[in-house]
């Protein structure tokens, strides 16, 4: 069967994603070899990113977010705009997603869960007062709260748990669907890549540039750009 026939067949659909999504919006990835982790830093970003040297060192934990986590002019490509029209069609469940760039609720997405969090929400450490990601783009160094505690953009970092509640909605929504669209990761980063194995339907599908550990557990594999096979396809 081709992903349209699959497509067509399908009546719960949900969508699994990495940063691959996000490619063609002009946002970097991670591990390709164009991606942010093969580029040189001082500090590896694996260790930028996460908890400990946010805590230690919040300066240059916000130098580097800033230049490099935050690309709020991106905007949504052809993969995002037709899950939404998936989603508008009754086929498409649930996006789950690894991004926190927010590009599919900007395409209409409503029912998203971010395993990682988004660049677009942020709270203080101390009293948890909610903030917008304009608050981290005010040129502070270490963005404080009116409380004068430090805030922090609700995004995991290394060392972080995820959200339980996102993780169960997830789980959800994977192990009652009838068709799992992998596409845009390379399925290396858990706990989030391990939420695929509690898929149980019909169809099987994954698109990605490069191999990955599922590609023999799959119906079907596309080595190709993740907007320009969804493009392609027709939502009803």
């Amino acid at each position: 069967m081709t992903l349209q026939q699959m497509i067509s067949a399908s009546k719960s659909i949900v969508f699994f994603g990495g940063a691959g999504v996000s490619t063609e919006s002009g946002i970097p990835d991670f591990r390709s070899a164009d991606g942010l982790y093969h580029q040189k830093y001082d500090v590896p970003p694996e260790t930028l990113l996460s908890h400990g040297y946010f805590l230690k060192h919040t300066k240059e934990f916000y130098r580097f977010y800033r230049e490099k986590m935050l690309c709020l002019g991106a905007k949504p490509n052809d993969a995002h705009f037709k899950l939404a029209q998936l989603e508008q069609a009754g086929r498409l469940k649930a996006v789950v997603t690894q991004n926190i760039d927010g590009l599919h609720q900007l395409a209409g997405s409503k029912k998203v869960y971010e395993l990682h969090g988004s660049v677009y929400r942020n709270h203080c450490i101390s009293c948890g007062k909610q903030y917008g990601v304009e608050k981290i783009l005010q040129g502070e160094e270490i963005p404080l709260c009116s409380c004068g505690g430090v805030i922090k953009p609700d995004v995991v970092l290394y060392g972080e748990a995820l959200d339980d509640r996102t993780v169960a909605g997830a789980v959800h929504a994977i192990s009652n669907s009838d068709m799992l669209i992998i596409a845009g990761t390379s399925l290396a980063v858990y706990p989030a890549a391990g939420l695929v194995q509690y898929f149980n339907g019909n169809h099987l599908v994954l698109i990605n540039r490069d191999p990955t550990p599922m590609d023999c557990c799959c119906e079907l594999v596309i080595r190709d750009k993740v907007g320009e096979v969804l493009g392609q396809i027709t939502a009803e």
